[in-house]
């Protein structure tokens, strides 16, 4: 249902994850040149693009889609739970994932990398995931106390 305070949460994380599958990872800086990442490519010394990093727009993609699945299962909160803690998986996933990228990216050069302020959206989601179980959690209690008093 639109009106519960985890449907606002869940459909921030959405929209953070489209925001963050727009935005550039960072750049990397090397002593010539700057050369910057994003979540589906990132581009080499000698200007060629390299897509192995499309890992990262993937992950960002299921973690936005689950979140919509999400909402829509506001009548089985135990899956609603199970998704959203999912979902904070597959978020933790796109970290490791983003620092391999980084760290492999890093090493076919001398470049230091400059994170962009967008790698900090999915920590927000995070969070929000987290503050969407704690909400859900409250209201399974309060149908189970219904329940009771019957």
């Amino acid at each position: 249902m639109i009106q519960r305070i985890q449907t606002v949460y869940l459909l921030l994380v959405a929209v953070l994850m489209i925001v963050a599958m727009a935005l550039p990872v960072g750049s990397f800086y090397t002593v010539t040149d700057v050369f910057g990442m994003t979540n589906l490519y990132y581009t080499l010394p000698d200007g060629t693009m390299n897509y192995s990093s499309c890992v990262l727009f993937i992950l960002l993609a299921v973690a936005a889609v689950v979140s919509i699945i999400t909402i829509f299962l506001y009548r089985k909160r135990k899956r609603q739970i199970r998704l959203t803690v999912m979902n904070s998986i597959v978020l933790v996933a796109y970290y490791l994932a983003a620092i391999y990228f980084i760290l492999s990216a890093e090493g076919q050069d001398d470049s230091g990398f400059v994170p962009s302020w967008s790698l900090c959206l999915p920590l927000i989601s995070i969070i929000l995931n987290w503050l969407a179980i704690r909400a859900i959690d409250k209201d399974e209690m309060l149908v189970k106390s219904y329940d009771r008093i019957r």
